[in-house]
C-alpha cells in the first residue's frame, strides 16, 4: 500500500453492528443449508466458511474475540469435506485451508489441520494441473473451471501464492498460467482462454462458438491479475511478464471509451470477435465479478507489475468515471454483495486508491460508503459472504479502520 487512506467511524460503527448480528451461527445462519451447495459449510461464498472470515479479520486487528472465529470455523468444518473436482477456492478443502490459514496468522494455531489440508490442496492442484497441459497439449479450448478464480487453478493459485509462495506447486501453477496465454495452433485468430461455452460455463445455442470472458470473478482478468500479484511479489516465472503483455494486448482491442471514460465489456461473443464491435449499451454494471470493479483492478495491478505507469492511469480513470457516474452506480441497484453489488466496487475503488497515481480515487471513498451504508440500513437479510450482510461488513471494516493493520481477507478475491 502506498497511499494512507482516511477512516470512517460510521463504517467501522455499522461494522460492529452488523458482526455482532452474525455472531452465533444458531441465530445467523441456517442449520439446514439449501441443496444448491453455495450455502454448505464449506462454501465461501455462502456458508459458514465465508461467514468466518468476518470474525476472522475483526479478531485479527482486535476488534472481536477469537472465541467466535474458534465457533464459525467449528461449523464451517463440520459435515464431509470434499476434495473433489468441485473443489476450489471458493468451495471444498481451498476454502476451509484459506480461512483457516488467515486465522492462524504467525501463530500455531491449527497447525495440524492446516498440514492436511494443505496435502488436500496440492493433490487437487496437481490433478487439474495435469488435466490442463493435456488439454493444451491436444490444442482444445480451455473450459471456464479449468482457470478461472472462483472453480479453477487462478484460485488454487490464489491460495498457493499465499499459503507458501516458495513451494513448487506455486511456480507450477503459475507456469501452467503462462502456458495458457501461449497461442493454439487454431487459424481463427482467437485467444488461446477463449472457451466453447456461454459466460454460465455451460454450452448454449445463444453462444455457439462461445466467448471470450474478461472478468474476475470467471475470466481471464483473474490470470492477469494472480500473475501480476506474483511478479508484485518476486515470485518469478519464465515468460509472466510477456504472459500479462499478451493478455493486456487482447483486452486492450476491447477497451471502450464513453464520454466519462473507459470501460471494458465484461465478455465477448464469436459475432462481436468477427465484427471487432460491442455495443455500449452492453457497457456491464461496475462490479466486482464481471464490471470495473474487477477489470479496472487487474488492469492497474499489471501495469504496477510492468512498471507501466499508462496504464495505472488508465486504469484509475476506468474506475473515477464508475465512481463519478450516478446512471452507472444506479445500474447496481440494490444490491450490497462483494460479487454483484456496492461492496464489491467499494472494496476495488478503495484497493485502487491505496495504491493509485490518481489522487481523485480517495476523494471518491466516502460517497461510495455512505450509499453502502444507506443501503445496509434495514435488517439483515440474507448472512453470506460474497452476496451478503457478511461481505459488506468486511468492507466497512475496512474502509472504517483506514486499512491499517492492512486487510488480508480481501486476496480470495485476487485483489491484492
Amino acid at each position: 500500500m502506498t497511499n494512507a487512506l482516511r477512516t470512517s467511524p460510521d463504517a467501522l460503527a455499522a461494522a460492529d453492528d452488523i458482526a455482532a448480528a452474525l455472531a452465533d451461527p444458531k441465530t445467523a445462519w441456517p442449520a439446514a443449508p439449501p441443496a444448491g451447495g453455495r450455502a454448505w459449510p464449506q462454501s465461501l461464498a455462502g456458508g459458514a466458511a465465508g461467514i468466518a472470515l468476518l470474525h476472522i479479520e475483526r479478531a485479527r486487528c482486535g476488534r472481536a474475540d477469537w472465541r467466535t472465529v474458534h465457533t464459525w470455523l467449528s461449523v464451517a468444518a463440520s459435515g464431509e469435506l470434499t476434495a473433489a473436482a468441485n473443489a476450489g477456492l471458493f468451495f471444498g478443502a481451498p476454502a476451509l485451508a484459506f480461512i483457516l490459514y488467515t486465522a492462524a496468522g504467525t501463530s500455531g494455531r491449527y497447525r495440524r489441520a492446516l498440514a492436511e489440508l494443505d496435502e488436500a490442496v496440492i493433490t487437487i492442484t496437481r490433478t487439474r494441473l495435469a488435466a490442463a497441459h493435456a488439454r493444451i497439449d491436444r490444442g482444445d479450448r480451455p473450459a471456464l473451471r479449468e482457470f478461472d478464480l472462483i472453480r479453477g487453478l487462478a484460485g488454487l493459485g490464489a491460495y498457493h501464492l499465499e499459503r507458501h509462495p516458495g513451494h513448487p506447486i506455486t511456480r507450477d501453477v503459475l507456469s501452467y498460467l503462462v502456458r495458457l496465454t501461449e497461442p493454439l495452433p487454431r487459424p481463427d485468430g482467437l485467444p488461446p482462454w477463449w472457451t466453447d461455452t456461454a459466460p454460465n460455463g455451460e454450452p448454449s445455442p445463444d453462444h455457439p462458438r462461445g466467448h471470450g470472458n474478461l472478468g474476475l470473478a470467471h475470466g481471464i482478468s483473474a490470470v492477469l491479475a494472480l500473475l501480476s500479484l506474483a511478479l508484485l511479489r518476486n515470485q518469478l516465472v519464465p515468460g509472466a511478464d510477456e504472459a500479462i503483455a499478451r493478455i493486456c494486448s487482447w483486452t486492450d482491442q476491447w477497451r471502450r471509451q464513453s464520454g466519462t471514460g473507459p470501460w471494458w465489456p465484461g465478455f465477448i461473443t464469436f459475432d462481436q470477435a468477427c465484427e471487432r464491435h460491442v455495443s455500449p449499451a452492453l457497457r456491464p454494471r461496475p462490479s466486482w465479478c464481471y464490471g470495473v470493479g474487477g477489470t479496472a483492478r487487474a488492469q492497474q495491478l499489471a501495469g504496477m507489475a510492468l512498471g507501466d505507469s499508462a496504464r495505472r492511469r488508465l486504469a484509475e480513470a476506468a474506475m473515477l468515471a464508475a465512481l463519478d457516474d450516478p446512471a452507472q452506480l444506479d445500474l447496481l441497484g440494490s444490491h450490497i454483495g462483494l460479487c454483484h453489488g456496492t461492496a464489491g466496487l467499494l472494496q476495488s475503488a478503495w484497493r485502487m486508491a491505496a495504491d493509485a497515481l490518481t489522487p481523485e480515487l480517495a476523494e471518491r471513498l466516502p460517497r461510495l460508503t455512505s450509499r453502502l451504508l444507506d443501503q445496509m440500513a434495514g435488517p439483515i437479510s440474507d448472512p453470506e459472504l460474497l452476496d451478503g450482510a457478511a461481505g459488506a461488513a468486511l468492507v466497512l471494516h475496512t474502509v472504517g479502520i483506514g486499512g491499517c493493520p492492512p486487510p488480508f481477507w480481501d486476496r480470495f478475491l485476487l485483489l491484492a
